[in-house]
């Protein structure tokens, strides 16, 4: 068994102005949501700490737009990103994040652990692989009631680290479970170069060792993420296993908001904003024609609109009554 490099052809950018209008707005849809959440940070709105997705956008998009909404999904702290691409209502994202009382978890869980039961979302997880067993738990639930349903879980390359990682990756594989796992590797474990705690080039290596089908795909490119990810999710429907995808792309803001970043050079990060996701998708737009420079405009101000009206709506939300202490406590 060997690693599949993903390499795009010409056939892969054979797309309508539809999909391209969907995927352009998904995108900025997550941006102005972080970039938001960092406002609201400022302000203290938020407690805890807000970890930014900002850099990522093409793996959410590109992965998500692949599954139905009673599929599950695991995420991470920085898990705002796979909601929104997976249905997320912005409002009751920040809602969460504020501590209101219209939050998916009634403002229980902050920015680090929005769960949804409608949206498939068996929770985010503050601690590095949390999410990993739990979507192999919900993909054997899958598997035995034959629902049809697939498990995607999403985690960084610090993730691939963690013990309770590789004896997911086995189970899984033993048990042909329909999940899929997210690597994506954006070069630091916190602020720690992955090259310092693992030799590793390619961290989809790790999903061969367990004889899982793995491939290493530009997290970037959201069609290129989009593709594989139509393969992998078919493989897992049609009884055939996992597949463990490792996304290479950049955290391009520190590991959470305040970070002072001297672990890297700021050549290094100028180098990744030049082929950052929203500039890549861009740039492809333009060039076979799938939307013209207005047409881009306008989507991006109507994402932002709607993110801003969202974020105005949660700000005015009330906060939960203090005897919602008690409840949903299990």
């Amino acid at each position: 068994m060997e690693i599949n490099f993903f390499e795009a052809t010409e056939d892969l950018y054979k797309v309508d102005k539809s999909e391209a209008t969907s995927i352009w707005h998904g995108l900025n849809q997550i941006r102005f949501f972080e970039e938001a959440s960092i406002k609201a940070y400022k302000k203290g709105l938020i407690g805890g700490s807000v970890h930014p997705y900002i850099g990522q956008e093409a793996v959410a998009v590109g992965i998500c737009r692949n599954l139905n909404n009673t599929d599950y999904m695991t995420t991470t702290y920085r898990g705002r990103g796979h909601a929104l691409a997976k249905g997320a209502d912005p409002f009751k994202l920040f809602a969460e994040m504020f501590g209101r009382k219209s939050g998916y978890c009634k403002g229980k869980g902050g920015p680090m652990h929005i769960a949804s039961k409608e949206l498939g979302m068996l929770g985010a997880n503050g601690i590095v692989a949390g999410g990993i067993p739990i979507a192999v738990g919900g993909a054997l639930t899958a598997k035995r009631k034959g629902e049809g349903k697939v498990a995607v879980t999403f985690f960084g390359d610090g993730a691939t680290n963690q013990g309770v990682f590789h004896e997911s990756l086995n189970l899984a594989a033993v048990l042909q479970l329909p999940i899929i796992f997210v690597c994506e590797n954006n070069l630091y474990s916190e602020m720690t170069p992955i090259s310092d705690s693992l030799l590793n080039k390619d961290l989809a290596e790790r999903g061969i060792a367990y004889h899982i089908h793995s491939v290493v795909v530009d997290g970037n490119d959201p069609l290129a993420v989009d593709a594989v990810a139509k393969e992998a999710i078919e493989r897992a429907r049609s009884g055939n296993g996992p597949t463990f995808i490792e996304a290479k792309t950049y955290r391009l803001l520190g590991h959470m908001f305040g970070d002072s970043e001297t672990y890297r050079t700021k050549e290094e990060v100028q180098e990744w904003w030049a082929k950052e996701p929203l500039k890549i998708f861009k740039e492809q737009c333009l060039q076979y024609e799938w939307l013209s420079e207005r047409e881009l405009e306008e989507v991006a101000e109507e994402a932002k609109e709607e993110i801003n009206a969202s974020y105005e709506q949660a700000v005015l939300d009330e906060e939960p009554s203090l005897e919602e202490v008690y409840t949903d406590v299990y």
